[in-house]
């Protein structure tokens, strides 16, 4: 993340780069209220601080852990309110943790499915083509939804 200096604030494109954030996605951050509505200058244009850049970069690394946004907002609640305890932070990740662990079993289980279509089909000219038969196969196992 670069370092942001301007004792004026810095505009929604400067608080892109430096995070890496996308200008549409800050504004849509602001629109659900996780990120706080900047200051505007006279001529009505964004103006954020540090405030918001180190905001911002705590809400893009909670996303790329996957973090889905009622769980972002939670903890952004709790460090806004000063009433947060490692408990309670810790309860948010274990969750976090099994629910990347679920989906990691179903990657498996879809990795295991399409290697065993894949191993079926003899990539020859027949008629009929076993992966086809398999996707319209009702008794074939359930996959994720």
């Amino acid at each position: 993340m670069a370092p942001l200096t301007s004792a004026r604030g810095y505009s929604i494109g400067a608080l892109s780069r430096a995070t890496g954030v996308k200008v549409e996605t800050i504004r849509y951050y602001e629109r659900i209220g996780i990120m706080p509505e900047p200051g505007r200058t006279a001529g009505g244009n964004r103006q954020y601080t540090h405030e918001h850049l180190k905001r911002l970069s705590f809400i893009r690394r909670c996303r790329a852990l996957g973090f889905p946004v009622a769980e972002i907002r939670a903890l952004l609640s709790m460090v806004d309110s000063r009433d947060v305890t490692c408990g309670e932070v810790h309860a948010i990740v274990t969750h976090q943790l099994a629910e990347v662990r679920r989906r990691l079993a179903d990657l498996a289980r879809l990795e295991a499915d399409l290697s065993a279509m894949a191993a079926q089909c003899a990539q020859g000219d027949v008629p009929a083509c076993p992966i086809i038969d398999t996707l319209f196969d009702d008794d074939a196992p359930s996959l994720p939804a």
